[in-house]
């Protein structure tokens, strides 16, 4: 059995004035190979043929050398990833189509947005690759070595490298195939996430989870960088650096959302072995404009995209419970289904059970998952029963 499996490690870069400026070369090479052959995919179709993405990439190198020398100074990965992700731009916008889904055409890229390239040349001998590290350094082709903020956290060997620019400056994105994993720590079976807008989980075994909630503790500073920006003429000195200090801000607030979503994920996947979670309409709950900021402030998609992936390494079971199941207004003790306002914090049935409602929506999701593990296995994997 292969117990290994590809985990990336995002680092920030020290880079000095030349590899700035290379990486900045590297970016812009990448986003007009993408753009380029985005243009040259939709001539082609209008046209009658079959464009694909390998005979893009042979097409752009056939005339690389003539009508894009400047393309020759840069790795040769930066381009030739980038035409194989309007492939998979394609690939995908088709999908979509034939999903039934609404999807918009793959779009030019434009400068200064998301840019990256790929820093890679794949091996150069047998054994040998063209991308090393040595502690916190790293060496990428044709710029050589690059101060890292810190060491590679994986061991196993580099699959991919990819260089981003972000607001505060360049991070280098290291594709690792390795043995290192989450590891199970004591189980305690079987729990209950419940979601919500004031605490960012509820526990089935009573724990609360308070989301740091980051955006409402800078958006008075969010609104005055707004503000400042508006005001600057665009284009100018000073608009840049507004811009620049707004981008940092987003990214701080991103950070301290995404810290304390990887530290709730990793308990779960860690501690329990059945975790039961509500399949939550994100895109139809953010159309509330009382409550859009909130849910996005909380970030409920990538929590259980972070779930999902870590409970692979540990091996836990994840149950997606049906969006349209009543957690909330179910009483966990008789079955009775309570006709409850998003007001009402409190069920009070007849039954004599008198609890939270977000703990009684907790502890249906447990019993849920628990049940859903038992019809399928014939024995709950957590060993718990109902």
């Amino acid at each position: 059995m292969d117990h290994t499996m590809l985990r990336v490690h995002k680092i920030k870069l020290n880079p000095n004035k030349s590899q700035e400026q290379y990486f900045a070369q590297a970016c812009g090479v990448a986003r007009h190979a993408y753009n380029w052959a985005l243009a040259e995919w939709k001539r082609q179709y209008e046209a009658g043929e079959k464009p694909s993405e390998m005979s893009l990439r042979k097409q752009y190198n056939a005339v690389k050398s003539v009508d894009f020398p400047w393309a020759l100074d840069v790795t040769k990965c930066a381009p030739q990833q980038a035409i194989k992700n309007v492939g998979t731009a394609f690939r995908n916008f088709f999908r979509n189509i034939k999903q039934g889904k609404k999807t918009g055409y793959p779009k030019f890229k434009k400068k200064g947005h998301r840019d990256s390239f790929r820093a890679d040349n794949g091996p150069q001998k047998k054994g040998e690759s063209s991308v090393k590290v040595d502690g916190k350094k790293i060496k990428l082709p044709k710029i050589g070595w690059i101060r890292m903020r810190e060491e590679v956290r994986f061991s196993g060997s580099i699959q991919s490298t990819t260089v981003s620019k972000m607001a505060d400056g360049w991070y280098v994105s290291v594709l690792v195939e390795t043995e290192d994993r989450l590891q199970a720590k004591n189980d305690k079976g079987a729990v209950g996430v419940d979601l919500g807008v004031k605490t960012l989980a509820v526990l089935s075994d009573g724990t609360d989870v308070k989301g740091e909630k980051s955006q409402k503790k800078f958006l008075n500073r969010l609104r005055r960088l707004n503000k400042s920006l508006s005001r600057k003429k665009k284009g100018s000195a000073n608009f840049k650096k507004a811009k620049t200090k707004l981008s940092k801000l987003h990214k701080r607030i991103a950070d301290i959302r995404e810290d304390s979503l990887h530290k709730l994920s990793n308990k779960l996947a860690t501690e329990y072995s059945v975790i039961g979670i509500e399949d939550l309409n994100v895109k139809g709950m953010v159309k509330n404009r009382c409550l859009a900021r909130s849910i996005s402030d909380q970030g409920f998609g990538k929590l259980r995209a972070m779930i999902e992936y870590k409970a692979v390494m540990t091996g836990s079971t994840v149950i997606v419970v049906d969006r349209w199941f009543p957690s909330s207004k179910t009483c966990h003790v008789c079955g009775t289904i309570h006709d409850l306002k998003l007001s009402d914090r409190v069920m009070n049935c007849d039954c004599g059970n008198v609890i939270d409602r977000d703990l009684n929506a907790a502890i249906n999701l447990r019993n849920y998952a628990v049940s859903s593990t038992v019809s399928a296995c014939g024995v709950s994997s957590s060993g718990v029963t109902l």
